[in-house]
């Protein structure tokens, strides 16, 4: 049995919330800045682990994350800081997991080998097209070269590599897909995050969709061809998805996002990091400023980056448990109770093909999985 809620383990997020351009399909907290003082960032990140630490002295640390913006604009030396604080203040898992995301443009071999140096095992890259012309209109800064490049420094510092790709872009059709989605499985280590395109408000794509300038963007009929491609091809090459949009080889899934999924806790530290911690038996729902500046300056006036706290009902609980673990491939285990209340909406969607329920471990099928949003709204409704 998997460990679920609390006993699915600690994790640290970290969030560095700096990009050298702004990418007009990301609602991410990200910014642009002219200079980055990482030195005061250094002090404000070690201020912040030590006041978490005090407060969860008996976890074991089961993964790091530095997510972003483009962690990979950090200085090795930073990351270095950062991670001998971690080591200082938590007992760390055996194998524990510490990831770093990298954009193509920001990848230098020597940039590299001092994260490798500082404790990160595990890297993430953005790639998120292997075509020149759609990696401009999607605002990266490289190229497919710069990304094959970035490829081949990565594997040589890392054992565990991972890269990202965006499909049901403008103007892709399946068969141009599936040619780059070959291309990637044959670059691939053991995990990829294969991401449908999606139209955010309150980004530039999607200003540029409301006004009728976004044109070329797949139906709904192949954006669901495009789905079930990806999933054929991956479980062919071994692959398979453990998660709606993550697919790895045995062993390989992110340990990080796992924790998410599975409910565990995680602390979020920087602007816009969001955290769940479980302290004398209530669970919280942590959150911060999202601007660097309000961030940097709470903690440095308070010495607490975060937001008040909120603590998360029992009924709150269940409902993100479903919301979080039905991502995952193996679907998620409730409770007798919540099986009970949510038995007629169950009982329909399993009928209709999308759900299915092996004692009290609730999953959605092939057919369901591609309609997960809809699914959770009749679910919980």
């Amino acid at each position: 049995m998997v460990d679920r809620g609390p006993d699915a383990g600690f994790g640290l997020y970290l969030h560095w919330p700096y990009c050298a351009a702004k990418c007009p399909y990301c609602d991410f907290n990200s910014h642009v800045a002219a200079s980055i003082d990482q030195t005061r960032w250094q002090d404000a990140y070690l201020l912040e682990i030590r006041r978490i630490a005090a407060e969860t002295p008996s976890r074991i640390l089961r993964s790091v994350f530095f997510g972003g913006g483009t962690p990979s604009l950090m200085d090795a030396s930073l990351v270095d800081a950062i991670l001998r604080e971690v080591r200082a203040c938590w007992q760390m898992a055996n194998d524990i997991e510490i990831t770093l995301e990298a954009n193509p443009s920001s990848v230098e071999a020597k940039r590299f080998a001092g994260y490798r140096a500082a404790g990160v095992n595990r890297v993430s890259l953005g790639i998120q097209a292997l075509d020149n012309d759609d990696l401009r209109r999607l605002g990266r800064l490289h190229t497919v070269e710069e990304a094959h490049a970035a490829l081949d420094i990565a594997k040589a510092e890392f054992d565990r590599v991972s890269f990202d790709l965006i499909y049901a872009r403008q103007h892709q059709s399946l068969a141009g897909w599936k040619t780059e989605l070959s291309q990637a499985l044959e670059l691939a280590t053991g995990h990829l995050s294969l991401y449908q395109l999606t139209i955010e408000d309150g980004t530039a794509f999607g200003d540029r969709h409301a006004r009728g300038r976004l044109p070329g963007l797949p139906d709904d009929d192949l954006g669901a061809d495009m789905f079930d491609v990806t999933q054929e091809m991956c479980n062919a090459a071994g692959l398979p998805a453990y998660e709606i949009s993550n697919h790895a080889g045995p062993d390989q899934a992110s340990r990080h996002n796992l924790i998410y999924w599975r409910g565990g806790d995680y602390a979020g530290i920087g602007p816009g990091a969001h955290g769940r911690l479980t302290l004398g038996g209530t669970r919280y729902a942590t959150s911060t400023p999202l601007g660097p500046a309000a961030w940097l300056k709470q903690v440095e006036e308070t010495g607490s980056g975060e937001s008040p706290r909120d603590v998360i009902s029992m009924d709150d609980q269940a409902t993100e448990r479903v919301l979080m673990g039905l991502r995952l491939t193996d679907g998620v285990e409730l409770s007798s109770s919540q099986v009970d209340k949510l038995s007629n909406n169950i009982n329909e969607l399993r009928v209709s093909g999308f759900l299915g329920l092996d004692g009290q471990r609730l999953y959605l099928t092939d057919k369901g999985r591609p309609l997960l949003n809809a699914i959770l709204r009749e679910l919980l409704a």
